[in-house]
């Protein structure tokens, strides 16, 4: 496979109500069949009308600013300072929902297009139509990557072509099955189409030439099928956010056993996880054998081998594994409980009593 990757010159400066198809074919009238035509999401974001007016300085346009993004954002990831990273209506991650104040006036903001999937799919059509091109169309915009500095483009829209490479069934030169390989040919060729067009270049369209196997006869499912479910996210909050939610959720586990005994190997985990962030030499508390009789056998799902201490006799020493402190202690293994799947083993204190609750096991 040779590629080439081409600049469409002298389009300039897109308005609302423009037409694209026009523009480029009139810019570009050496476009063939077969080609991957790459545009930035700004210029059909203009063309749409996809702009909101803001004040030009001061907080009042700060304010706007936030108002706006709010607007956008189905969710917030994850925020530090004044940077907020979020999902978009459309599924997207992105800092700032996409919302872009660059290479437009002051006084305006541009958003991403509503549908880019449908934009991809109504400029591939215009060119079809009136110019007898059969292109396909990738919509493209900036982002940054986790555990990755610095932005590459990515697709958000595609018509004509097939948004992933699906390797899964083939085999290699050394005879191995591929079972996970899919890769997102439409973001590579976005970001291949980004190393010519810049961001001060004022080249928003560029032509990629060669990519075998570039069209197909219909516009193909587009760009959602990158947008990755929320079940199968296992990063779908920063870190302090993650941290906070659980927080949030461990305040609200039932305190009961479950209905079914636990697997003692994971209640041990859960429990190391505590002890370890427990001071050393920290005194685990006893459980009152009045408050508590026959915890052993009268409680569904109690781990059969509990441990009673009877208060005020002389403490019998225990390990971590044991006893769990009331309070702080508590609400850490009923969140490292929640991460292994256990239900909340941990019982409340008896009334009128000082004796904290425990875990036997």
């Amino acid at each position: 496979m040779k590629l080439e990757i081409l600049p469409v010159l002298g389009i300039g400066h897109v308005s609302e109500g423009d037409d694209l198809a026009a523009l480029i074919a009139t810019a570009a009238p050496w476009l063939r069949d077969g080609d991957v035509l790459v545009v930035t999401s700004k210029i059909v974001s203009k063309a749409e009308g996809r702009l909101v007016d803001i004040p030009a300085d001061g907080p009042e346009r700060q304010a706007a600013r936030d108002e706006v993004l709010t607007a956008e954002t189905a969710r917030v990831v994850a925020r530090r300072g004044a940077t907020r990273i979020v999902q978009t209506h459309h599924g997207f991650v992105m800092a700032a929902a996409g919302i872009d104040a660059s290479n437009v006036d002051k006084t305006r903001l541009v958003l991403l297009p509503k549908d880019p999937d449908a934009s991809a799919r109504a400029l591939r059509a215009a060119l079809r139509e009136r110019y007898d091109r059969n292109v396909a169309v990738i919509v493209s915009d900036t982002m940054g990557r986790p555990w990755r500095n610095g932005l590459t483009d990515v697709a958000l829209g595609v018509a004509g072509m097939d948004a992933i490479r699906d390797h899964r069934g083939e085999t290699d030169p050394y005879g191995n099955e591929l079972t996970l390989t899919e890769m997102a040919v439409v973001d590579e060729l976005a970001g291949a189409g980004e190393l010519i067009k810049g961001k001060i270049d004022q080249v928003p369209v560029v032509v990629i030439r060669g990519y075998l196997g570039a069209t197909r006869d219909d516009d193909g499912a587009g760009a959602t099928v990158l947008v990755r479910d929320a079940a199968q996210d296992l990063f779908s909050l920063g870190t302090a956010e993650a941290r906070a939610a659980g927080l949030a959720a461990g305040a609200v586990l039932a305190d009961g056993p479950g209905a079914e005994p636990a697997d003692p190997d994971a209640v041990r985990r859960a429990i190391d996880a505590v002890a370890q962030a427990v001071a050393p030499g920290t005194v685990f508390t006893l459980v009152d054998e009045d408050a508590y009789p026959g915890l052993s056998t009268t409680v569904t799902g109690w781990p059969s081998r509990a441990t009673r201490l009877v208060l005020g006799s002389p403490p019998t020493p225990v390990s971590a594994h044991d006893l769990v402190r009331f309070g702080a202690d508590l609400h850490r293994l009923r969140i490292a409980l929640a991460v292994e799947g256990v239900p909340s083993l941990a019982l409340p204190p008896p009334a009128a009593s000082t004796a904290s609750a425990a875990l036997a096991v």
